[in-house]
């Protein structure tokens, strides 16, 4: 055995404690890429929009395409990364993102653009979950799982805040095309590092991936994230929305049942059906459910109602990865070994759902500091807390050869969550306007208090959905877990390169 490596208690080999922490950095920065790609063209779009000179109802698609194509092929991603090596998954994904980026930024039109997002959306799918499993399968020792568990969460928790600042910043100061040409810089990053610092481990054994089951959640979770992203401009009585959701929710159970009778499922049953696992599973759903329009509606506040130019609301958002990642890195890398993961899931998303309802004193003429700045700082705390507890429960246990596809698991809950979120939020949110408008009379300053009801309403829904994800993880999640992180089942023989 090398003097650079050692063993875990599974007795797999694994870098030298210096080595590992350092490829954490690579592959934390890989995720942040990803992260970041989710929320810095959304300041992007009106730019690309003026500049390709594509409709209001085109522009949708530019998100969309993304959403569609990461959401319904992660756990395609997870499983090709189990049976092809992870690190191999985390590189490729890490160039073919870069190159998408590049196309998106040089696109002349937007059918260009849009295919370009639909790229970052499949190579992401590869990329995640793969970053995710080697975190996981690297760190088994419950005080190092729970320090690199805090790095990785304040990360994927803050990085669509930081997404807006860098996406003001970009566009305020270069142009909309930077947004996309960014990546590149990340990603050469990422894959200097990691190329070196990663082990590489293969599976010599290679069973045949679930065509069925690959077939059959792939077009339900499209259907699911086709139906959601259509409710916001075509409501949910509309027959196409209402088709695809149900068509989504057939063949997502038709995938269930391929999955109890296949002898190499994609998704192994007992992954969800472990009741910690599980129930981390719900709780970030429900979590990114609450919290995915949180940066769509604050957005709209700041710069519609109080007039906060893209770069001044990129850094009015800086609060939330403030706080996430006092709570992630500070707090509960310290606490999480000690307290367990109920009692940060519980006091976590119940801090983050006050941060929420803070936001009910909104008004047109709110101050800042006052308001927002308060809450985004609560928010962040509790989700700082919250988030390296559930994410590290979603992982905990599993054996090497599905390491992947429980982490694309953990990913797909929060992409599912956060679309479906976005969408009963906006629907929620038009409700609310509308019945606001048509219950008072026309004064001069009607729309902006229409829409700050609409705010109140639709924050109060999401520290419902939060207030839900702490009870789950009370009833569901235990407060004591297997420290060393042995899998339910025996590994497969892994070559170590």
């Amino acid at each position: 055995m090398s003097s650079s490596n050692t063993r875990d208690p599974r007795g797999q080999t694994i870098p030298h404690v210096r080595r590992k922490w350092l490829a954490l950095v690579f592959i934390v920065t890989a995720q942040l890429m990803v992260v970041l790609d989710g929320t810095i063209v959304n300041i992007a779009l009106p730019a690309a929009q003026a500049d390709l000179g594509f409709s209001d109802h085109d522009r949708q698609w530019v998100v969309t395409a993304y959403a569609l194509a990461f959401g319904s092929l992660l756990l395609i991603g997870g499983r090709v990364a189990d049976l092809f090596g992870q690190k191999r998954a985390f590189l490729i994904g890490l160039v073919g993102f870069a190159g998408a980026s590049v196309l998106g930024g040089l696109a002349p039109s937007l059918g260009l653009l849009i295919a370009a997002r639909a790229g970052q959306g499949v190579f992401g799918a590869l990329l995640a979950p793969a970053a995710l499993s080697l975190i996981s399968t690297t760190f088994t020792d419950s005080k190092e799982r729970a320090k690199a568990f805090g790095a990785f969460s304040a990360v994927a928790a803050s990085g669509g805040a930081l997404g807006l600042l860098f996406g003001g910043v970009l566009t305020e100061y270069l142009s909309w095309n930077w947004c996309m040409f960014v990546n590149v810089a990340f990603a050469a990053i990422a894959v200097a590092g990691a190329a070196v610092l990663v082990p590489n481990e293969v599976p010599t054994a290679r069973p045949r991936l679930d065509v069925l089951g690959a077939v059959t959640v792939t077009a339900g979770l499209v259907a699911l994230v086709y139906g959601a992203a259509r409710v916001e401009t075509a409501g949910w009585t509309d027959a196409l929305t209402v088709g695809s959701l149900l068509v989504g929710v057939v063949l997502v159970a038709l995938f269930v049942l391929v999955e109890r009778r296949t002898s190499h499922p994609l998704l192994p049953l007992h992954i969800l059906l472990h009741r910690d696992r599980g129930g981390s599973l719900l709780v970030l759903t429900l979590i990114n459910l609450g919290l995915f329009g949180l940066f769509l509606f604050l957005t709209y506040y700041l710069q519609v109602t109080l007039r906060f130019s893209a770069l001044e609301t990129g850094f009015a958002f800086l609060p939330l990865p403030l706080g996430i990642i006092v709570g992630a890195n500070l707090l509960s890398g310290l606490l999480l070994p000690r307290v367990g993961p109920r009692l940060m899931a519980v006091s976590g998303t119940a801090i983050a759902a006050g941060g929420l309802l803070i936001l009910q004193t909104l008004a047109v003429d709110s101050a800042y500091a006052a308001v927002v700045l308060p809450a985004l700082a609560v928010i962040g705390l509790g989700v700082g807390l919250m988030y390296p507890a559930a994410i590290s429960t979603g992982t905990l246990g599993v054996a090497t050869e599905d390491a992947g596809a429980a982490s694309a698991a953990v990913n797909m809950a929060q992409q599912v969550g956060g679309s479906i979120g976005t969408a009963v939020l906006s629907s929620i949110y038009g409700s609310a306007v509308a019945g606001y408008l048509s219950g008072h009379t026309g004064t001069r300053g009607l729309a902006n208090e229409a829409a700050v009801h609409g705010y109140h309403v639709t924050f109060a829904v999401a520290a419902i959905a939060l207030l839900s994800a702490s009870l789950v993880s009370a009833l569901l999640v235990r407060n004591t877990g297997d420290p060393t992180g042995a899998a339910d089942e025996a590994p497969a023989p892994v070559a170590i390169h």
